[in-house]
């Protein structure tokens, strides 16, 4: 059998760790499904969701290089979303950001490792601003009382 990034496959519960649970998928080839992939709401113990020989559809989400496959049970079972629902109105982008500055001029949907990393270059940029001024008599002296 030849997995591919998104089949949905079923596999067989062989063991458990604190971070997940590894799939038997037949063929030699075995894949772990991490424990934010196991529920839509969150997981404190795996344990509750899945029990050691059960058989579960699963999303094969990524095959690495090294041959380590990740899965997905959340993402077997959830349904396609279409676009609009169903009296018509257009549904709110998934992808779309509350946070404002995650706005791209591509139409790419950016990474969470990419907004992280503008978020830290922005923060450190108002870091760096806000500590110029207060060198700069923009502060306090040393006894609390403002300078005058």
């Amino acid at each position: 059998m030849q997995l591919e990034v998104g089949a949905i496959v079923e596999g067989k519960v062989t063991g458990f760790t604190a971070f997940g649970a590894f799939v038997d998928l037949g063929d030699g080839k075995k894949g772990m499904v991490h424990i934010s992939e196991v529920a839509s709401e969150f997981v404190k113990d795996i344990k509750d969701y899945l029990t050691m020989g059960q058989v579960v559809k699963v999303k094969v989400l990524s095959i690495a290089q090294d041959g380590k496959i990740s899965l997905s049970v959340k993402g077997a079972t959830e349904q396609p979303k279409s676009s609009k629902p169903k009296d018509g109105a257009p549904r709110r982008n998934s992808n779309a950001s509350v946070w404002q500055g995650n706005k791209s001029n591509d139409s790419q949907p950016q990474t969470f490792e990419s907004m992280m990393a503008k978020f830290k270059q922005e923060s450190d940029e108002k870091m760096f601003d806000l500590k110029r001024d207060s060198k700069h008599g923009g502060g306090y002296n040393r006894r609390g009382t403002n300078k005058l």
